[in-house]
């Protein structure tokens, strides 16, 4: 299976379906970390399908976000995913630091890298999964995982930009519902004019308020603290060893080959590589039917003694 080198990023079930033959929905994709206890949002999805015989208009999904959030809506952008919102403030922002084992994308699209530059931070911290400190600061917060871990939608502080990704609450990443929540209202128009005509679809104008009555982020993060549990005391039983995470996914600072001994069974671990950690994991909490398929798999794969 070293036939299929890991990605920038995680999410290529489609590459290892084909690779094996099989449909994309078999593969167990725990490099994606998405939400193991989301409701099903087919409904909502297809009550929305009527809104898109014209061209989108965000503004009511942006006051209901902004409700939602506690926050002024003068304040946010909505955009196509979490990953325009971060290039979209990197255009603002061209230069700052982000250390290497950080989430990817600031590197890539920050134009110039200084240490003394303004600082940009996954909150929680991805890959590892543990909330900042209240006094760690930061210019640039993505907060794309803040709500799972916390239950509560930002972190809130005064003067800073936060960027963040939707989709992952409702494990729906190919909807690609992100925000920029810019620190004032003027800087958050500077972000509305570089971001392109229409890139927030209509589906997701029509679909976020509706899903936003159904969140319920404190069942969200216990669910996923229980099933994140489960996930530590099955790794562990199999000589894993990850890091302590307040969010749903595990890091695994020395696995080496354990991704590619999972292939062949449909399960995608996220390699640590694009942080900087070739011998590391990031492991998605599974749902609980997830969690048994990834024990079985580990019992198949357990190194030769």
């Amino acid at each position: 299976m070293s036939l299929l080198p890991p990605g920038a990023h995680g999410g290529d079930a489609h590459r290892l379906a084909h690779l094996l033959g099989r449909d994309p929905k078999e593969i167990l994709d725990l490099s994606a970390s998405l939400n193991p206890v989301a409701p099903d949002c087919t409904k909502v999805l297809v009550s929305a399908l009527d809104d898109l015989d014209h061209y989108p208009d965000d503004t009511t999904a942006t006051r209901a976000l902004a409700e939602t959030m506690g926050v002024d809506p003068g304040r946010l952008v909505l955009t196509n995913g979490g990953a325009e919102a971060i290039a979209l403030v990197a255009q603002r922002q061209p230069t700052g630091w982000a250390e290497e084992c950080e989430f990817g994308l600031y590197r890539r699209h920050l134009r110039t890298l200084d240490r003394n530059a303004p600082r940009w931070r996954s909150d929680p911290h991805n890959p590892t999964g543990r909330l900042l400190d209240p006094g760690d600061d930061a210019a640039v917060r993505d907060e794309a995982f803040y709500l799972l871990a916390t239950g509560t939608w930002t972190r809130g502080d005064e003067g800073v930009t936060v960027v963040g990704s939707l989709t992952k609450a409702w494990s729906l990443p190919g909807l690609r519902i992100g925000y920029v929540l810019a620190a004032d209202a003027d800087e958050a128009d500077a972000v509305r004019r570089l971001r392109p005509r229409w890139s927030v679809n209509g589906l997701v104008c029509a679909a976020l308020p509706r899903l936003l009555a159904s969140a319920d982020p404190i069942r969200w993060r216990d669910g996923i603290a229980a099933l994140r549990g489960e996930l530590v005391l099955v790794l562990q039983d199999h000589g894993i060893e990850p890091e302590h995470s307040d969010v749903n996914y595990l890091w695994v600072p020395h696995a080496p080959g354990l991704r590619e001994r999972l292939l062949g069974d449909g399960i995608l671990l996220r390699d640590g590589a694009s942080f900087g950690r070739p011998d590391a994991v990031r492991i998605a909490v599974p749902d609980a039917d997830g969690l048994d398929r990834l024990a079985q798999a580990l019992d198949r794969a357990r190194p030769p003694i």
